[in-house]
């Protein structure tokens, strides 16, 4: 069972945690609003529009992005200065293990953890995407990117599906052509000028030629409409600028089984994205544990000697997980084992100092 001492701990990690995230984002903000006053005066914008069209977008992005660098800062903080007023050592010499010790701050990684991914999974996702249009629109006047073109679909066995031009907002395609295969031969071809969306798998083609191809011989049929059953919705042709983090992790999940299937190449980027909301979480633990085994011990330098350290380890991890994550996009190296090598070498790291950690 949980002890005062217990929720001493949490209560201090997570205020930490959290004070720490607010007042970087703070800065973060008021650094951002100076870049953008003259857009958002040029532009006429409200308090109102910034605020929830933006900003609000803004906060949760930046939270996950900050949020191994605060916990591991957290951990040093705390920890060093139960160890600055010899509480570690008071809890030592009162029977407490050091891994009972841990449990608190364990208990509070797996808040955080589960917050981290709560909001990289569900609320970041289709936060960017109103974000990038506030930005397209109002601070560098273009037209955020709706439409995507050349695309190529195999959308059965013995189907394939050709798009020119497709209108993401509008859901319309132009110059579609549909090809239907039976083994290598093909039997039958539809060409239209433009396609659109209906309802579930029900599509209109518009100004089409029907083609079937019986043993040799050929019969075409022309018609201004054309209903058609194919298995494909409109975000399966979802492949535009950093589209997978657009993407909620349950849709992430489902786009990559169905194109995948499909034999659509390009996938590492998002495979990457789906490897990193799973590990990403799991970093609380790795650099909790790390931050308690660093700043256990009473030093000299104090707490600041502990934070320099802390933050020297912290830098490095994160760096380290941005190298291996270009490593995929540039090399074609796996994404599973570009995200979770960081996570296991810093978890060697962790169980190191764990072990030498004082008793």
């Amino acid at each position: 069972m949980l002890k005062r001492i217990d929720f001493y701990i949490i209560k201090k990690f997570l205020g930490t945690y959290f004070l720490s995230i607010i007042l970087i984002i703070s800065i973060a903000i008021i650094i951002d609003i100076t870049e953008k006053m003259d857009d958002f005066y040029n532009e006429g914008l409200d308090f109102n529009t910034i605020l929830f069209d933006y900003y609000i977008y803004f906060v949760p992005y930046y939270i996950n992005l900050f949020s191994s660098l605060f916990t591991f800062i957290a951990v040093i903080f705390v920890t060093s200065k139960l160890a600055f007023n010899s509480e570690i050592i008071a809890m030592l010499a009162g029977g407490i293990s050091f891994k009972r010790i841990l449990v608190p701050y364990l208990i509070s990684a797996a808040i955080i953890a589960l917050f981290t991914f709560y909001i990289s999974s569900e609320i970041i996702p289709p936060g960017i995407r109103e974000r990038l249009k506030f930005e397209y629109k109002y601070i560098e006047h273009k037209q955020f990117e709706s439409s995507l073109e050349h695309q190529q679909l195999k959308i059965s066995e013995n189907e394939i599906i050709y798009v020119e031009r497709y209108d993401l907002d509008k859901n319309i395609g132009y110059r579609f052509s549909y090809d239907k295969f039976e083994g290598k031969k093909l039997v039958e071809r539809i060409t239209a000028m433009r396609i659109q969306y209906d309802s579930l798998y029900n599509w209109t083609a518009y100004n089409c030629m029907q083609r079937k191809f019986i043993d040799l011989k050929e019969e075409v049929e022309t018609k201004s409409e054309l209903k058609m059953e194919l298995n494909m919705i409109p975000k399966d042709f979802i492949k535009v600028v950093k589209e997978y983090e657009q993407l909620t992790t349950s849709e992430l999940i489902e786009y990559l089984q169905v194109q995948s299937k499909r034999g659509l190449s390009g996938l590492n980027a998002y495979e990457l994205e789906l490897q990193k909301r799973i590990a990403n979480p799991f970093a609380a633990f790795i650099l909790t544990i790390i931050g308690v085994s660093v700043a256990s011990r009473k030093s000299r330098g104090g707490t600041g000697f502990h934070i320099f350290i802390g933050f020297l380890l912290s830098v490095t991890y994160i760096l380290f997980n941005m190298v291996s994550s270009s490593l995929t996009i540039k090399a074609g190296l796996n994404p599973t084992i570009s995200v979770w090598l960081p996570n296991i070498l810093y978890l060697g790291i962790g169980v190191y100092l764990y072990k030498i950690a004082p008793k």
